[in-house]
């Protein structure tokens, strides 16, 4: 069970950081707020980020060793702390090796880049020939990053890309068994960022065993959050085995900064060696890693916190009536403008939720993102889900959904 409320546990709100800017959205205009909000449109999804143990760490190493890097993780920047915390990350996700990276997103696009570095391997000094390249399957909601990596290896064309409808398993198996390359790589968040909805694994997995493509996921938001030990979606849905490379971020759960990818050895090689995000990116600083390391150790200690995230998800949908399934909670409410009314409605309630506008989503489907962390209290919940009564749907009898009226 939590302790009692402490630094460590507190409710995460805006005290002692700059003033909120609202920029374009209030005309250009900062408003004052008075008092402190509660935070709910962070990733901080364990509440780490203000641990005394993680502050602690990252302390001693700044003190002990300073605050850069002094060169990528291949010339200098690669420290005994950045092996401690790679050989921990393995043991969490049940993998052989791992690497690190400055961010997820950098990682991402080290993964899939290098992955399709393999067509040019095969085809050296010659444009390589159709049948030579990988196939990728990409789910139309995956992350910004992996579309990146994506759309450089179609502009290298060292890749043929299929783009298959959000969590449709149906439509991945008819791209397939359409696709005659002999190399298949899909990719796929594991639990998506906007809709907060879990990648369909069960199906994910079949479809592996049949056509034997290479299955890669973003664990980003699942990491630490999801399974009994925190190993991420892969442990929730037991499946680590079938993962053969698994990317995540330091930035949401862990509390602190960067990226990793998760594999076998020679993935790892083969991602070190052509990888251009990282190869060519300044390591993480030691102060940085640190703080991850005493992260990932809290986070296996107090094990408490992962049990608050699931209650709280409960609780919510208890509240609210709305069928969620994560601790990422989205409340469409349509246009930019009718967003951005919320927003500030919820500011001047005392909520720090942000409104998310295209690019980010397509356009009239802006909305709400709500996120639920351990440092939340069950009294927080209560007093957001009062606040968001204008905005939340409302439940027929036959099952369908209609938006409340808004203020």
């Amino acid at each position: 069970m939590p302790p009692s409320r402490s630094a460590s546990t507190a409710t995460p709100c805006t005290s002692g950081w700059p003033k909120i800017w609202l920029g374009d959205e209030a005309g250009g205009q900062e408003e004052q707020l008075d008092g402190n909000l509660i935070l709910f449109s962070g990733n901080d999804y364990m509440g780490l980020s203000s641990h005394p143990a993680v502050r602690e760490a990252a302390v001693k190493a700044a003190q002990d060793y300073g605050m850069g890097p002094r060169g990528s993780a291949l010339i200098c920047g690669y420290t005994t702390y950045h092996k401690l915390v790679e050989e921990s990350l393995a043991r969490l996700k049940k993998k052989e090796d791992c690497l690190l990276c400055p961010t997820g997103f950098s990682a991402n696009m080290a993964a899939i880049t290098a992955l399709g570095s393999i067509t040019s391997l095969l085809s050296p000094g010659r444009k390589p020939a159709e049948h030579e390249r990988i196939a990728i399957f990409s789910d139309a909601l995956n992350h910004a990053s992996i579309i990146d990596g994506i759309r450089l290896l179609e502009r290298q064309q060292e890749a043929l890309v299929f783009v298959y409808k959000h969590c449709d398993m149906f439509h991945l198996d008819f791209l397939l068994s359409s696709c005659s390359l002999e190399k298949k790589v899909v990719v796929t968040d594991s639990l998506f960022s906007m809709d907060g909805d879990f990648a369909p694994f069960p199906e994910l997995i079949k479809l592996r065993r049949k056509y034997g493509y290479l299955l890669v996921i973003d664990d980003a938001h699942g990491t630490l959050v999801c399974g009994e030990n925190g190993g991420g979606a892969a442990e929730l849905f037991e499946c680590e085995k079938d993962i053969d490379i698994g990317v995540g971020t330091l930035s949401k759960a862990a509390g602190c900064q960067g990226g990793f990818i998760t594999c076998s050895t020679q993935w790892k090689r083969l991602i070190q060696s052509r990888g251009r995000s990282f190869i060519f990116s300044t390591a993480l600083p030691v102060p940085v890693v640190a703080s991850v390391h005493a992260a990932l150790y809290v986070s296996s200690k107090e094990t408490w916190r992962r049990s608050v995230i699931w209650r709280h998800v409960q609780y919510f949908a208890s509240l609210t009536k709305l069928e969620i399934t994560s601790p990422i909670i989205s409340i469409v409410v349509g246009s930019e403008a009718g967003a951005l009314r919320a927003s500030r409605y919820l500011l001047r309630s005392g909520f720090h939720v942000t409104p998310i506008r295209p690019p980010t989503v397509p356009p009239n489907s802006c909305r709400l993102r709500i996120t639920l962390s351990a440092s939340h209290s069950s009294d927080d919940i209560k007093r957001l889900v009062d606040a968001l009564t204008p905005w939340l749907p409302v439940k027929y009898g036959n099952g369908s959904y209609a938006t409340a009226s808004k203020l």
